[in-house]
């Protein structure tokens, strides 16, 4: 039982190609990921409508989402709900909901009416023992006589978030569990590091922020390491062959 369960929960590799679908969702059906040439794309499932860490969630993304779109990015939520219960749990985010001094607030981004769970199980998005501590599990393990057969009932999708690239690659994976929020300022930083990365071959040191130095990838060869600490570059600062930073070529 345990391993066959296990067997089902696969999800796809960063540098794979993002599994592509078509969807209904709240701004019509989408065809991913040929309706999103040339962008990236934060795909991110949540656990379920009307949940009260999901609307915090949606109404901080919705505040965000014109930065993203600056940064050529475009938001796709998803969750196993129907379309209709999308459509209402929106509608009363709108009408009835206050946060953090946000009101009225409009989610314009799709979110994926994924019933079947075709989508969520090609993402890996589907953790059964994810609402469970693992108190509760044993437990319900003694209370059941010793079978896991009460964890085949969960279909909520995690907090999962895959940032997908213009070439639709997955180039990053988040997973977060049902009882805490996902840090969307975060995601966002992230972003913006690997399109700095990817537009000027550098790399990024930890909690990095636009403005702040850079890192350059590592010397291809030991003559190449010793050029670099005898010559250096322009705005090079080397510690040693291993960790040269320069400023950040946005700036």
């Amino acid at each position: 039982m345990e391993a066959e369960r296990n067997e089902r929960v696969t999800m796809p590799l960063i540098g794979d190609t993002a599994p592509g679908f078509q969807a209904r969702t709240t701004k019509g059906r989408i065809n991913f990921p040929e309706d999103y040439k040339g962008k990236w794309v934060i795909l991110f499932s949540h656990p379920a409508d009307f949940t009260p860490v999901c609307t915090t969630e949606f109404i901080k993304c919705a505040t965000m989402q014109e930065g993203f779109r600056q940064l050529n990015t475009e938001l796709i939520g998803l969750s196993v709900d129907s379309l209709y219960s999308h459509i209402s749990w929106l509608a009363a985010i709108k009408e009835k909901v206050e946060y953090k001094g946000f009101t009225g607030i409009d989610i314009d981004f799709p979110i994926i009416e994924d019933l079947n769970m075709e989508i969520a199980r090609k993402y890996g998005m589907i953790h059964p023992r994810a609402s469970y501590t693992q108190e509760e599990v044993l437990d319900k393990f003694e209370a059941t006589g010793g079978s896991f057969q009460f964890m085949e009932s969960s279909t909520e999708t995690v907090r999962a978030v895959f940032i997908i690239d213009p070439k639709a690659r997955i180039r990053a994976m988040l997973y977060y569990p049902f009882t805490n929020g996902r840090n969307m300022e975060e995601i966002k930083r992230l972003l913006v590091a690997m399109q700095v990365s990817d537009k000027h071959n550098v790399q990024t040191p930890e909690n990095w922020h636009p403005g702040e130095d850079v890192i350059l990838p590592n010397p291809v060869s030991w003559d190449k390491a010793k050029e670099r600490l005898q010559k250096g570059e322009d705005g090079t600062r080397c510690g040693d062959w291993f960790l040269c930073m320069k400023k950040d070529p946005e700036k």
